[in-house]
């Protein structure tokens, strides 16, 4: 499934006879059992991540400026196929690439780095955005962005974690949450945000989570030590007593100066979306007087991927799969993902 340019639903077209790729060296071919959807999939087709749009996600089709339209500021091209969350088999490797990693189960660590310079966060690019990705039957790439895992999931259940769970943990691992933290979650029905709730709670954090009322009782399966509404009128009084020391949003829009008015005293508010828009205003004597730290989070430390593979293979975090469609329906499984009725991950298979 290929997106031909910016734009709507129609920009992605299928395309039987595309040809298989080859392993370029030190790269690998992975026949692709199940990919994941996410914001960044929609957000670079319409491209939203252009300053000159203001409105929400999903909301911007068609209207990008030319110079800025994907996540890292520069153009992408097209055709791309899209698609970060990949998780298969490797089938062939390229030169440079030793034969026994033929036959392995991986996962997608998505961001792709400059491997003579791999903590420079201005040389990385990103799966599925700067090189094709995991909407096909077989996808490349680099051989260490191909992570081994040995797990009883299936494809589409490991399919959930590489975008959402590595964004949550890398959000968790800036803001060095700890136990003696209690993390408000906005969006907590969400990919990202169902994430940050699991991952939160294993660094043993007590979370406060924010959800739609449908949503409460999966958002609790999560381990939210408390569910509230999606936006409280009066979030303070919801809250009661809980003293908030960490944020972690995806959200923004509206709302967000409410979230950062209950933040404690030197609190930490780290984000890693905007999907309720990324125009917001901030009063600077919030931010200043009470000692508040505001922390962005995109290109993750290498060492969470690590990280996030070790929760998984111990089963100390799991997925959180909400539907699976057939790779031809991938128009479908978009419009169902941008409707966010579900909680969770939405997944694609060939």
């Amino acid at each position: 499934m290929v997106t031909m340019g910016h734009g709507d639903l129609d920009q992605i077209v299928q395309h039987d006879e595309w040809p298989r790729p080859d392993p370029a060296p030190g790269e690998v071919l992975v026949k692709v059992g199940a990919c994941g959807l996410n914001n960044t999939d929609v957000n670079t087709r319409l491209g939203w991540y252009s300053k000159s749009v203001t409105g929400a996600t999903n909301t911007s089709a068609g209207t990008p400026a030319e110079e800025d339209p994907s996540w890292g500021g520069a153009p992408i091209g097209f055709p791309r196929i899209q698609g970060a969350d990949a998780c298969g088999e490797i089938v062939a490797v390229g030169t440079g690439v030793s034969d026994a990693r033929i036959g392995e189960r991986v996962i997608t660590d998505n961001w792709l780095r400059d491997p003579t310079d791999p903590l420079n966060k201005e040389k990385t690019g990103y799966f599925g955005s700067e090189r094709d990705g995991g909407f096909a039957e077989y996808t490349t790439m680099p051989s260490q962005n191909a992570v081994a895992i040995t797990s009883d999931l299936s494809d589409a259940e490991l399919a959930t974690f590489s975008c959402s769970y590595s964004t949550a943990e890398g959000m968790l691992t800036r803001a060095n949450v700890t136990a003696k933290d209690t993390v408000l979650v906005p969006g907590a029905s969400g990919g990202v945000g169902g994430a940050v709730v699991q991952l939160a709670k294993r660094r043993g954090a007590r979370v406060i989570a924010l959800a739609s009322e449908a949503k409460h009782a999966d958002v609790a399966a999560l381990g939210a030590d408390r569910v509230l509404p999606r936006a409280p009128d009066d979030l303070h009084a919801a809250l009661a007593d809980e003293r908030i020391t960490v944020v972690a949003d995806v959200v923004g829009g509206p709302y967000w100066a409410t979230l950062i008015d209950v933040l404690a005293r030197g609190g930490r508010y780290t984000c890693s979306g905007a999907i309720a828009g990324p125009m917001v205003e901030l009063d600077l004597r919030t931010f200043y007087l009470r000692d508040l730290t505001l922390l962005g989070s995109t290109v993750i430390d290498p060492i969470v991927m690590p990280n996030l593979i070790g929760y998984i293979e111990a089963g100390e975090i799991r997925p959180a799969l909400a539907a699976t469609y057939q790779l031809s329906e991938l128009r479908a499984a978009q419009t169902a993902f941008v409707a966010k009725k579900h909680t969770g991950n939405i997944v694609v298979v060939p």
